[in-house]
């Protein structure tokens, strides 16, 4: 059955009247809603001050290429040939291929954090689901990610048909079989490595096909999660990670973002559980790099 998504809810205009009546700062709007963003405590120096800034639109965690370039030495002697260089990737080349056709999101909006704010406390909760956090839903969400990078890490489809969307399946499926053992390894997630989270957009749509007694209602929320491989070990050991962790190459290559988009079906009589119709994880330093070769 083709259902029509035409009925995404518009709220622009609403946004601009309430950024310009209103004086209630994002931070507050934030605070109200049970948090929205979810920043883990890295670690602690000796007086007790976070490593990662709690800025809600400015983190000091920057991806920048500093990685340092590979020095050649000339040959001394004619019979001997230095190693040929290792040839450049092409311009369409990742570490990690993309998942899924979907932009890639890192950092937060702060038009979209009021407008979730509005969604969750103006719609969702009134008129769908009263018993609806969004602290509750981040923790849920997160669990859900890291069983789903273990099973596509593993190609265990069959395991993924209750949690992610027949459509994503059909779509992830071809890419992952093609992934060699090392990428595959790379998907797999411990929640104990998050330590950014926060909810990208939240979206109401409704089924305007006619005739229906019922109007369908769905809801579907985006989020993100920034991951540092190996920080449980990390912070086990007691090493202290530096605030600018993303310009170190050491530290680089062990970064990742999964967006994860999940969406449940809120009809009267026919609620659904929560699924996955978005899967993707990336390095930003791919990211990093295609810039640089375009």
């Amino acid at each position: 059955m083709n259902i029509s998504w035409s009925g995404r809810l518009q709220l622009t205009s609403f946004f601009r009247l309430l950024s310009t009546n209103f004086k209630l700062s994002a931070r507050q709007l934030l605070a109200e809603s049970d948090g929205g963003f979810v920043y883990e405590k890295i670690l602690t120096n000796t007086s007790n001050s976070l490593i990662i800034d709690n800025n809600l639109y400015n983190t000091h965690l920057h991806y920048a290429d500093i990685s340092p370039k590979p020095v050649r030495e000339e040959a001394k002697d004619e019979h001997i040939q230095p190693p040929p260089p290792n040839p450049e990737p092409s311009g369409n080349e990742r570490t990690l291929p993309r998942l899924m056709n979907f932009p890639e999101i890192m950092w937060p909006s702060m038009f979209n954090s009021m407008r979730n704010w509005f969604l969750v406390y103006g719609i969702i909760r009134p008129y769908f689901d009263k018993e609806f956090y969004l602290k509750e839903f981040i923790r849920g969400a997160k669990k859900a990610m890291q069983v789903v990078s273990v099973k596509l890490m593993n190609s265990d489809f069959a395991g993924l048909h209750n949690l992610v969307t027949d459509e994503a399946l059909a779509e992830l499926k071809p890419v992952i079989q093609k992934l060699s053992v090392s990428q595959r390894r790379q998907l797999e997630v411990q929640e104990s490595d998050v330590y950014l989270t926060f909810p990208h957009q939240v979206g109401i749509m409704f089924d305007e096909s006619s005739g229906r007694k019922i109007q369908k209602r769905w809801v579907e929320i985006t989020m993100v999660f920034h991951i540092l491989r190996g920080l449980h070990e990390i912070r086990e050991s007691g090493e202290e990670i530096p605030w600018n962790m993303g310009t170190m190459p050491e530290y680089q290559d062990k970064v990742f973002v999964c967006n994860y988009r999940f969406i449940k079906e809120f009809t009267t009589g026919q609620e659904s559980d929560w699924t996955i119709n978005i899967v993707n994880h990336f390095k930003p330093l791919d990211l990093i790099n295609e810039m640089k070769r375009v």
